[in-house]
């Protein structure tokens, strides 16, 4: 993945930087690209970072997918539903980079892809609470 994707190629403490922009929908997939290279990287170190690896696809996939079909709601209802399966998959993902970290399976080099589930958790939640606020 190159530059003109968002997340530039793993180089190190800079390889690991995001473009900010403010439509989710370029944004999600930016942080799920950057979670793939990343789950690549736990996997090379065998054992349980490989476990992980495989879970840590698995819920930051699915908030990206989640979200595509938030979009495409049939109903405010259902758009609502499926943004909290997003937050849900976010804060899971988060918690997943948390503990790969505690467990010094990432190093600081990754901080910023935890910095950016953060931001995404926040983000998202604000979304919904405006949603919700609507009703």
């Amino acid at each position: 993945m190159g530059p003109a994707c968002g997340v530039l190629p793993y180089m190190g403490a800079s390889g690991w930087t995001f473009r900010k922009p403010y439509d989710l929908r370029e944004r999600l997939p930016d942080f799920v690209a950057a979670i793939v290279r990343l789950s690549q990287f736990l996997h090379a170190r065998g054992g349980i970072a490989a476990e992980l690896s495989a879970q840590l696809v698995r819920s930051g996939t699915s908030a990206g997918a989640n979200y595509e079909e938030a979009d495409d709601g049939s109903s405010d209802r259902d758009v609502l539903a499926k943004l909290k399966i997003v937050l849900r998959e976010l804060k899971e993902t988060r918690f997943r980079l948390r503990v790969a970290r505690s467990a010094s399976l990432l190093t600081s080099d990754h901080d910023p892809v935890i910095a950016e589930s953060d931001e995404l958790v926040r983000i998202v939640a604000t979304v919904i609470r405006k949603r919700s606020d609507r009703k």
